[in-house]
Order: structure tokens, then sequence, then C-alpha cells
């Protein structure tokens, strides 16, 4: 529910806000002060036009648009192209300025929109080259068919732009106009590509477990570094697949097969840089530095770590109250104004061969077709596979090149300009190795890798240290954007799996349902195979051994279709255990609370003959129940507490259910222990790279040795990571790292120092006693003394903010665009995902970017929501409409077929050749 009596959590410092220049900003305050005229009025003069005729003259046809009341397109056309076009009209009416920022963004432009403040992040994105790619796959790989589609929705984008100045498209655009003298461009098919490439580095694997792994061991030991990356625990939480291997004669992957005792166990063929001789680890400030800059790129899905997931599952007909499949999806990505979905349906008047569209449901602005949705015949949810598809390499570098295998090869080279608004151009050159790009020209921190590394004897001499390269599977053109159509038009299971084929990167979950009552899933995306390591350290980009092979052929990817079981779940976790599966997907898998609680509750609503409704599964959704509960508080519950202040706060814990509603005071009080006894145990252990900024302790120096004396004293050391990314992020690794631990009452773990208040811990009991102590002083501080005014909501904060002048413009401005905040429920690991880093705070950093429940072949007994609304515009009636329906776990209905929307249609325009 939305907050009115708490003030909004204070403005994050993470470098990914800051897309605005002070320039800008000042402009902005000097504007307001001056002409009075920057308010409501400014805004809604870009409102669209939603009723009565509009001429385009690229259409062939009359093409209808139905808004609901929820300013919901659902859009009519007689040929397929008057439809694309149509879609980007409408699109660009609502979100436009999102689009503009999206498509500077994946082009490494930026600044030419907010100044040399963004000159950096741009010569980063440059260096990655996602325009540079989007181009060869719009040139080179895309089908015919799919560049006509995109083709027709940049025309339909134009057609809106068309005569208008920037100030009528959104008002955004008006406070651009004070500093810059911004022009927007025509939209083109590119545009369109590249954001899948944003979509795809958002979710492109265990890059920063890759980078964290290596920053550890300066403070770390590699037994201690194995504990906090602990393997996936299979005995607890059930892979989505329970059967299926590789057939070794046919080489196809075999979904009712059994366990195969010889596929072998899935860890690969090393640990990182394998004997040694590659390096244990980069030298860390440099891979600090690679962390530093990736906080730099705009993370518009969701921050870094393993936070970052989205729940779907499937239930058959058998298992159902109708006797029809219900599928479930909700995507957990980063919380934004406007939300990053966008609810539409594309209709063909007449469904034919030339005429093939009939679908509905989610997609992203800027881009044409549907993401996650229905058709008339399937319906189909993602999530995040996580497959390790990047790689960093160590590279030993010289004026000439880099080293592989005793030769010096050249670098590929480029160079790019980046136009910056109110200054001079900057001009970088962009070094590529035959694995990707030279990340480290990006950061000066990172021209220093290597210096420290531990190498072996067989490394070639650091000199002035190595260089980092990154490869990553979306650096090569692909085919996601025709498997987009393909699955928009998919009939059946197998056009389905046809289409999933292409969808290459991001690699994720794909579940499936149809009218004829089949349920599926398919694991699709470009994994590379390594002939050495398993991909969790830098690899030694000198040694050949450590190259990507080739990629798992599509036919060997898992899947499944109609299992036993009558359902299927898929939250982030493994896929199938490795004694079945002879490749290695990843070794970053979440670790399957999610998943397990919603096989456990199917399990549960199913038993003894019972059935699952659509409004079981909305229910399922907002499940908040914490796992990490039901394994500390009976521990936190026997700790005798002598401080009365503490017994106070302790007894709020006795007869909880474990469930984290807004109004909890319990799940307050154990949510505040649980992030004191990681930085108890875990976090005041851990070096300054992966600690969150702020965060200071006193330390030894990470080159002492022997007793501390005057030569060796204590030093201060503030942490350096955006608190979004920082560790120990309190997600379900760390239940797995404490699980055992809980076990034992004494462990290297659970010892503290002493301080100047409180004596050091040696026990289990004594940390977890501190922590208490230290929860309730925390919580007096920002909750008051009274526990029976505590609230899981009132720390647990949402609140909505425009990407660029929402997060850095003044205050009015702010205000103006931003909304909120929400009170939440839910929590970090739980079904209903809110996600909090408990290194960086309560602040909610992620959420369920939308929610749906179709009902498959009853369609129109679908439902869905989204976090805000359709509109990009602030003040417009749908800006955020659904929030407080979303914060509360409702769902809208969802009208699909002609008559329901007809039936729930406010507003009609008709666009007209």
């Amino acid at each position: 529910m939305p907050s009115n009596t708490t003030a909004p959590p204070a403005k994050k410092k993470g470098r990914r806000a800051r897309l605005i220049v002070l320039l800008l900003v000042l402009a902005l305050v000097g504007a307001v002060a001056f002409g009075g005229w920057w308010g409501v009025g400014t805004v809604r003069a870009s409102f669209p036009q939603t009723t009565g005729e509009v001429r385009i003259d690229a259409l062939s046809g009359d093409v209808e648009v139905k808004r609901d009341a929820n300013g919901i397109p659902q859009i009519y056309a007689d040929n397929e192209t008057d439809l694309f076009r149509a879609q980007g009209y409408v699109q660009a009416q609502d979100r436009f300025y999102e689009m503009d920022v999206r498509r500077h963004m994946t082009a490494g432009r930026l600044s030419e929109m907010f100044g040399e403040g963004q000159v950096d992040t741009d010569a980063f994105l440059r260096t990655l080259g996602w325009r540079q790619v989007a181009q060869q796959e719009y040139d080179k790989v895309l089908t015919p068919e799919t560049k006509k589609y995109l083709q027709a929705y940049a025309e339909g984008v134009n057609a809106y732009l068309k005569d208008r100045a920037p100030k009528d498209v959104s008002v955004e655009y008006a406070a651009l106009a004070f500093t810059n003298d911004y022009t927007i461009e025509p939209w083109t098919p590119v545009d369109s590509v590249a954001w899948l490439k944003a979509m795809a580095w958002d979710l492109r694997g265990n890059m920063q477990d890759e980078i964290d792994r290596s920053l550890l061991t300066s403070r770390l030991t590699p037994a201690q570094i194995k504990q906090l990356y602990p393997a996936y625990p299979y005995d607890l939480h059930q892979p989505i697949l329970d059967r299926g291997t590789v057939d070794p004669v046919t080489k196809k992957f075999d979904p009712k097969a059994g366990k195969d005792e010889e596929s072998g166990d899935g860890t690969g063929t090393g640990t990182g840089s394998g004997d040694g001789s590659g390096g244990a680890s980069a030298q860390l400030a440099a891979l600090s530095g690679l962390s530093d800059v990736l906080d730099e790129v705009p993370a518009l899905l969701g921050p870094n770590g393993n936070g970052i997931g989205s729940n779907s599952w499937v239930v058959s007909g058998d298992l159902t109250t109708s006797g029809k499949p219900l599928l479930a999806n909700d995507p957990h990505l980063a919380p934004m104004l406007p939300s990053l979905w966008y609810q539409m349906g594309l209709h063909c008047r007449s469904v034919s061969a030339t005429c093939r569209y009939d679908v509905a449901g989610y997609t992203f602005s800027g881009m044409p077709g549907v993401i996650i949705g229905h058709n008339d015949s399937i319906a189909w949810g993602l999530t995040n596979l996580g497959a390790d598809v990047t790689d960093l390499y160590l590279e030993k570098v010289s004026p000439e090149g880099y080293l592989v295998d005793g030769e010096v090869k050249p670098f590929d080279t480029r160079e790019e300009t980046i136009k910056v608004a109110g200054g001079d151009d900057r001009k970088i050159t962009v070094r590529s190795t035959d694995r990707g790009p030279l990340v480290s020209d990006r950061s000066s921190e990172l021209e220093k890798v290597g210096q420290k590394a531990p190498v072996g004897n067989a490394a070639p001499d650091r000199a002035e240290g190595y260089g980092v390269s990154l490869q990553w599977t979306a650096l090569q053109p692909g085919k996601s954007m025709d498997a987009i159509f393909a699955l928009n038009r998919a009939q059946d299971f197998k056009q389905f799996r046809a289409a999933a084929k292409n969808f290459e990167v991001p690699s994720q979950n794909l579940v499936y349902a149809d009218t004829k009552g089949h349920i599926g899933y398919q694991s699709p995306g470009k994994i590379p195979r390594r002939a050495t390591g398993d991909g969790t350290l830098p690899a030694p980009g000198w040694d050949s051994r450590y190259r990507w092979t080739g990629y798992i052929p599509f036919e060997q990817l898992p899947y499944e279709y109609d299992p036993d079981r009558g359902y299927i779940v898929t939250a982030n976790q493994a896929v199938i255990s490795p004694e079945q599966y002879p490749d290695l997907l990843t070794q970053d898998w979440g670790y399957g609370s999610r998943s397990q609680r919603i096989n456990d509750l199917i399990e549960s609503k199913t038993k003894d003959g019972g059935k699952i409704s659509p409004d079981d599964m909305r229910t399922m959704q907002t499940d908040n129940r914490s796992e990490i509960a039901t394994l500390l508080n009976p521990l936190l519950l026997k700790v005798d507490i002598s401080d009365p202040y503490v017994r106070e706060a302790q007894k709020l814990l006795e007869g909880w259910d474990y469930t984290q509603e807004p109004d909890s005071a319990a799940a307050a009080y154990f949510n505040a222990v649980w992030r004191n006894v990681l930085k108890l145990s875990f976090g005041d252990k851990l070096p300054k790279e992966v600690r969150a900024e702020g965060d200071c302790i006193n330390v030894r120096p990470v080159d002492a040795t022997g007793p501390v004396d005057k030569q060796n004293e204590l030093v201060r050391e503030c942490g350096e990571r955006d608190a979004d990314s920082a560790q120990p992020d309190g997600g379900d690794r760390w239940y797995e790292v404490v699980r055992p631990l809980l076990k034992q009452d004494k462990s290297e773990w659970w010892k503290t120092p002493a301080t100047r208040t409180d004596p050091a811990t040696e026990t289990r009991d004594q940390l977890l006693a501190r922590a208490m102590k230290d929860a309730r002083w925390e919580l007096t501080a920002k909750l008051g003394k009274d526990v029976s005014t505590w609230s899981w909501g009132r720390l647990h904060q949402l609140t909505l903010k425009n990407q660029t002048l929402g997060t850095a413009g003044p205050g009015m401005v702010q205000h103006l665009l931003n909304r909120g905040p929400w009170n939440l429920g839910g929590g970090e690991a739980a079904v209903d995902a809110t996600g909090w880093n408990a290194a960086g705070g309560y602040e909610v950093i992620w959420v369920p970017s939308m929610r749906m429940v179709v009902n498959v072949g009853d369609w129109d007994r679908s439902r869905w929501i989204n976090l805000s609304g359709a509109s990009g515009h602030a003040y417009h009636d749908n800006y955020t409409d659904q929030t407080d329906a979303w914060a509360r776990g409702e769902l809208y209905d969802w009208a699909y077929g002609k008559a329901a929307v007809d039936a729930a249609a406010k507003d009609t325009l008709v666009l007209k050749p």
C-alpha cells in the first residue's frame, strides 16, 4: 500500500542513477524560478490523441486502436505490415522518450543527450559495440520478413514524430532544451534490434561472480571462498527437469530418459584458470575497476548480482479446476517509471496465411512483436536461465598486440567519436582480441591488471600488467529478433521449439502451454563449450586451451513435454542434475528457494486429488514466506537475552509464521537481524572492493603479516561497491552458506573482534545475540522505540523513479516525475520477490515487474497487471494507475477476444492511410 506517513528513502548514491549532468539540473532550477511555466500544463502538452482519426501516409488500410480504462492498446489491422506500423505509432505516442534514451544507451550516445557526465559510460558501451553488432544482425543475419516488420515499425514511429516539436513528444525534451539544442532523429530498424543487447547485458550470467571470486582472494583463502559459493543443493531444491539426458547415439536430448551414469558430472574440466598458469585471480584493483565500470552502465533490467530473476510455472489441465492448463509468469527486474513492460494486443482482423498474428501480452517499447504472452493457440513465459555466456580473459598486452601460445597477435582496432552536448567531441580507440573487446582500456585501474595476480611459472612476464578482454555470446550477430516473431505465430510445441532455436541471447527458460492441453519447457540459447575451465574465474588469454570450442547444439539442450508430474516450475534454479546432463550450462545457478517453494505449494494443493484454480496461481505469486527464517528463527528464540530492551524485540519472533506482510513487526525485526548476522559474520571480513559504499571498518592492511604492532596498525577501510550490487547481498546463495554453519557452535565465521561497546564473539549464539542487539538499535533509530509500531513495509519501500530527470534532477522535478513510496511485503528470495540488498539497506531494488496468469483456451478469463501503467507521460491517468493494485497483489481482467476488447474499450483511434 502507498505510504503517506513515511518520507521517501534517501536518494541512492549509485553511479547508475547519474544520467543528468549538473548543468542541466541548474538550468532546470533556473527555468522553474524564472519562467514559472514548468509544471503540469507542460507535461500534459505531450499527451497522445486516443480518439478520432489520424492520417498516416505509410498505411495501406484502416487500423483501429482500442484502449481500455488502463490505456492498454489492442490494435486491429488487415495486414502484417500495417499491424507493426501501428504498433510503432502507438508505442511512440506513449513511450517515445523512454525509447529514445534506450537507443542512445545501446549506441553509446548518452553524452549527446545528457552531456559530459556520460562520456565514460558511452566509451564502455562503444567498446562493447552493441550497436555495431545490431547493425550486423540487421544487414546479414535476420530474415527478409523480420526486416520488413522492423522497417514497418520504424515507419510507424516516424509517422508519429513527423511535424512534432520535441516538447510535444514528451516533457523531458522541454528540460533538455534548456541546455542542449537536441534534435530527435528518425527511428531506424537497428534501434529496435539493439535493445535486445541491453536485455542480454542485464541477463548475462555470472560475470559479477567471476569478478567477485577474484576480488575475495585479497582477504579470504580458497577454502573460504569456496564456502561462500556452495554447490547447488540438489537434495533440497529440485531442478526444473527431473528426467532426461543426451542420447549417446542420436546426440539429441531425450526428455523421457532416466539418469545416465556415464554422462559425466557436469562440473567442467577445470576450475577457472586450471593449472594455475593463467592466474587464480586477476589483479585486485584492476577487477575492482572493472566492477566500477559495470556499475556505470545503466542497468535497465536490474542490479548486477544473483538477485535478478523471475518466476514462471505451468500446470496441466489434469491438475486445474477448469481442466485446462494454467500458466503464470512474473519477471523480477528493476523498478522504474515507466515500467519496463508495455502491455498490448496485435490482431489481424482475419487471421490467414497472409496475416498470421493474433497475439497479446507484454513487449518492450521500441520493439515490435510481443515478448511474453499468448496467441489463439499457445501461451508462453520466460525466466532467466542464467547460463554462463561471458568469460573474462587476462591478456598479456604489448604495443604490438596480445600474446597467444607464444605468438603476438595484432589487435583489431577501430576509432570512435563521442559527441558531447555542450562540450567537445571525445575520441577513443577500441582494441579487440579474437575473443572480444579489451574492456580494460576503459578504466585507469584496469590498465594495471595482473600486477599482483598470483600466477604460475608458465605465465608470461607481467611487466606492466595484463589487460582484460571479454568474450560474450551477445557480441556475435544472432537471430533473436527472428525468434520473437516466430514465437508470436507458433501454433504447437513443434513450432514453439523451432522459434526457440533462434532465441540465442539472452538465454532463457521458456515455459509453454496450448489449447490441446499440452505443457512444455525449452532451454534455448547460444551456450559455449570450453576446452578447459568452467568459467568461474578469469582465464589466461595467452593459452589457447581456454578457448571456446563451439556451442551446445540446440538439439542437445534440455526440454520437456507433458511430464508425468503434471507441472513445470522455473525460477532460476538449476535446469537438470549434472549427473544426468553432460554439458556445463553454468556453475552459478540461483539456489532454488523460490522454485522449491512454488513446487511445494503446487504439491500441497494437488495432493489427495486437489485442483488448482486461477486464483490459486495468483495467491502463489504473492507468497512471501521467508525460507531463511525457517532455519534461523528457531535458533534466535533459544538465545538467552538478558537486556530487556532487546528481549522486547526478540518476543516479536515468538509465534511468527515466517510471512513477510507489510504490517508485520516480526518480519521487520527478523530481516534486520538477518542483515546484521551477515554483516558480522561475513561482511566485515570481505574486502572493500565488494562491500557497500560508506561501509567502513578498521582492518589490517591486505599485505600485513605477523601480529598487529606499530608498524602494522589497523587501517580505516571503506566499501567501494554500489549498494545494489554489494556483498553479502542476503540472497539465497547466502542461505546455503549459512545453512551448514547454523549446525556448528564454533566456526571462524562466528568470530568477531571486540568493540568499545561489545565483547568479541566466539560462538554462534554469541554472534546471534549481538546481531539481535544491533538490529534492535538499528530499528529503534529507523522506526522508533515502540516495537508495536514497527512494520516491515515502513522499512521495505518502493519508490518509482523516472530513469533520467527523476533520479538526478532538482527536487521539484523529481516530485513532478516520480511516485511513491509504497510500503511492500515480500522479500529477497521469496516468491513475492521484492528484492533488497542486505549489504545496502532495506529499500526495494527489484520487483515482480509484471504478473500474469493465463487461462489457456479460455483466454478472456486470463489476468494480468503491470508495475506502473501504459503511459510514460507524468500526470497522465495511466502513468501509475496499476501500481496500487500491483502492490496489493491484485490482477486485472485481460481482454483478448474481439467481443471482450470491444466491451472493455474506452477510447478508439482510427489510423487511416
